[in-house]
């Protein structure tokens, strides 16, 4: 039906109708493009940033790992300790405080008005940026390791008597 209506409306013999459906068209055919390829640039950027936290996740929960089964072959040293299991229990995530460029600036105006009046107008502008490296990965400041919360031990063994 679409199709019908703009094939009546190109076989009109009135020439400026034919040139606005053109340019109609044209502009049209450009907005989609123009979207398609917006799109396709945020998506990009938010599968980097989805990859990287996925990363930073992976080795975060390597590293608690890491801690338990330390505290577990110190505790397999005691005397008479069979079987050792631990669990520690975080409080939040780990979090990275990049690294940021920072600009602000700040002006005073003043106004006289007719009547002896004055007004005086302050502005301040800040900017932040998050500063990343060659392939838009945010360059870290510092690394806050999250804390521990608490820890369950369980502990199987044979503790000897005395004598």
């Amino acid at each position: 039906m679409i199709k019908e209506k703009i094939t009546a409306l190109i076989k009109k013999e009135d020439k400026p109708n034919k040139k606005k459906i053109e340019s109609l068209v044209f502009a049209l055919a450009l907005l989609v493009i123009t979207l398609l390829i917006i799109n396709n640039i945020f998506s990009q950027n938010t599968k980097k940033e989805t990859n990287s936290i996925i990363e930073n996740t992976i080795v975060s929960k390597e590293q608690e790992r890491d801690l338990e089964k330390d505290l577990e072959n110190i505790l397999k040293k005691i005397k008479g300790v069979e079987d050792v299991q631990v669990l520690i229990t975080y409080s939040e995530t780990e979090k990275f405080v990049p690294i940021y460029n920072e600009s602000s600036s700040q002006s005073t105006t003043s106004e006289k008005d007719t009547e002896g009046g004055e007004r005086v107008i302050e502005s301040y502008d800040t900017n932040k940026e998050v500063i990343s490296d060659s392939s838009q990965n945010p360059i870290t400041e510092k690394i806050i390791s999250p804390k521990a919360e608490g820890a369950i031990i369980s502990v199987k063994g044979n503790i000897g008597t005395r004598n």
